[in-house]
């Protein structure tokens, strides 16, 4: 085109195809500003199943309660972990006492600074399980009521037994170390001390028969009631401790390091049972003769305070101060004509007046705050020793008792009353176990190894209830440890 020209010159297209492209650039646009979205809300999608994998997964894998399948899966029936708390309390009890006795043997042989670190573990473990058998206390009691709560406190005490093993776990190596008699370390030694022990126990086995027949010709027959067949219990365990103190010597000359260990430590575990047996008859005679001396002093105590009381000292309820008046009235009454009457149960006399007494007391006569531990101690001291040498029948609830007892009159200030009841409960209760379960000791049951155990008194010596090795120093997981390396 020209310019000036007066001939109209059609307009030509330069590019014709640039239209063409230019829409196709504009599709292609508009087709990514679609897939964008698209491929956000698919990332999204992935994300959230990823996601739900995840907790659906943890949800049927958690242990804390969440969810239907979470609790059916993983938290237990309230009675099967009631079952778990009280097997554990009597694993975690049974695991002190041997490493209590253990560790009486090693103090003997050693002294009290060599084995200072593992009375620190038998410490620890005592204030756990004590305060296990606290919370099983206040859970038999009712408390706490709903069961959240209860379930919480079955898992503390679970908790507690368990940490009481790990403790005392945590030193059986240091133990073993301690007390290894391999080549070297030192059997004959501890041969030599424990037929000490064995003869010391059999001069003081003889003399404390003589004091049974004593004690049977000065007091009535309920008062021995509690040592009656001690001296005989005392003889079998002798007996069985002198044939394996024989054997063990046996097989140390025939070289046999593993046996005369094994035979050995059974012979500590029946010498330890015998003197049980032995210092339950010294202890209540000598209780016997204290409640005797105390007697006609608490009983013009009590006198002195029931009078005291019903001229206006206590601070009672005139009918309730009556009714306990005249309760005390009869007791007192009762005991007077016993003491006349011949032979009697100084202990049972004093407990009856203690407890009499206790709730119209003024304060007036402090003959009955001496009376009242001791007779709490004498029940206490009745109901440690049948545990002990029976503990094999015994289960939690007596245990449960005897700790209540314990922290009774450990406490301060003391409760002896209290303390007296719970003791006599836990004697009672471990009896019913004994009758229920039966009592071996009428003979032994060896198992098939022919050294691994006896069952004497409800209790096995010598060996694990599975045939293995004798119980040693240590908590669930190595006190049954085999081997001449094992502590003794």
């Amino acid at each position: 085109m020209t310019i000036n020209a007066d001939v109209m010159v059609p307009v030509t297209r330069a590019h014709p195809a640039a239209p063409t492209a230019a829409a196709a650039q504009q599709d292609e646009t508009s087709a990514i500003d679609l897939v964008l979205p698209l491929l956000a809300v698919g990332v999204v999608g992935v994300l959230a199943g990823y996601g739900y994998v995840r907790r659906t997964r943890r949800a049927r894998t958690r242990t804390t309660p969440g969810g239907a399948a979470a609790i059916g899966a993983a938290v237990p029936p309230l009675s099967e972990l009631d079952e778990r708390a009280r097997a554990l309390l009597v694993e975690a009890d049974d695991c002190v006492r041997t490493s209590r006795d253990e560790l009486g043997f090693a103090r003997a042989r050693f002294g009290a600074e060599a084995v200072a670190p593992f009375a620190q573990a038998v410490r620890d473990a005592e204030s756990e399980l004590a305060a296990a058998f606290r919370m099983r206390q206040q859970y038999d009691d009712g408390v706490p009521d709903d069961e959240t709560s209860r379930r919480h406190a079955l898992t503390g005490i679970v908790g507690r037994c368990q940490e009481a093993g790990r403790r005392l776990d945590a030193e059986a190596g240091g133990f073993d170390r301690l007390r290894a008699l391999g080549p070297g370390g030192g059997l004959e030694e501890a041969l030599q001390l424990a037929e000490v022990r064995f003869r010391e126990l059999t001069a003081r086995t003889g003399s404390a028969e003589a004091t049974v027949a004593e004690l049977g010709r000065r007091y009535s027959p309920a008062a021995i009631d509690a040592v009656t067949g001690h001296t005989e219990q005392a003889k079998d365990r002798l007996v069985f401790a002198t044939t394996r103190l024989n054997r063990s010597r046996q097989a140390a000359d025939s070289e046999d390091g593993e046996g005369a260990i094994r035979h050995l430590r059974a012979a500590e575990g029946a010498t330890a049972q015998a003197s049980v047996f032995v210092t339950g008859i010294e202890r209540l005679a000598a209780d016997l003769a204290s409640a005797a001396g105390l007697l006609p002093a608490a009983l013009t105590g009590a006198e002195a305070e029931l009078a005291a009381a019903k001229t206006g000292g206590a601070d009672l309820p005139a009918g309730e101060l009556h009714a306990r008046a005249a309760h005390a009235d009869l007791a007192l009454a009762a005991v007077r004509e016993e003491l006349t009457a011949g032979p009697h149960d100084p202990l049972d006399a004093l407990r009856r007046i203690v407890h009499a007494t206790a709730p119209v007391a003024v304060g007036r006569a402090g003959v009955l705050s001496v009376a009242s531990p001791l007779v709490a101690r004498s029940a206490l001291d009745a109901a440690e020793g049948f545990v002990a040498t029976h503990r094999g029948a015994v289960g939690s609830a007596a245990r449960t008792r005897l700790a209540e007892a314990q922290r009774l009159l450990g406490a301060e200030p003391p409760d002896a009353l209290a303390a007296d009841v719970s003791a006599r409960q836990a004697r009672a209760l471990a009896e019913q176990d004994v009758r229920v379960h039966g009592n071996p000791i009428t003979g032994t049951a060896e198992h098939a190894s022919g050294v691994a155990g006896v069952v004497l008194g409800g209790v096995l010596l010598g060996g694990a209830p599975d045939g293995g090795p004798p119980a040693s120093y240590g908590g669930p997981h190595t006190r049954a440890r085999r081997g001449a390396e094992a502590s003794l």
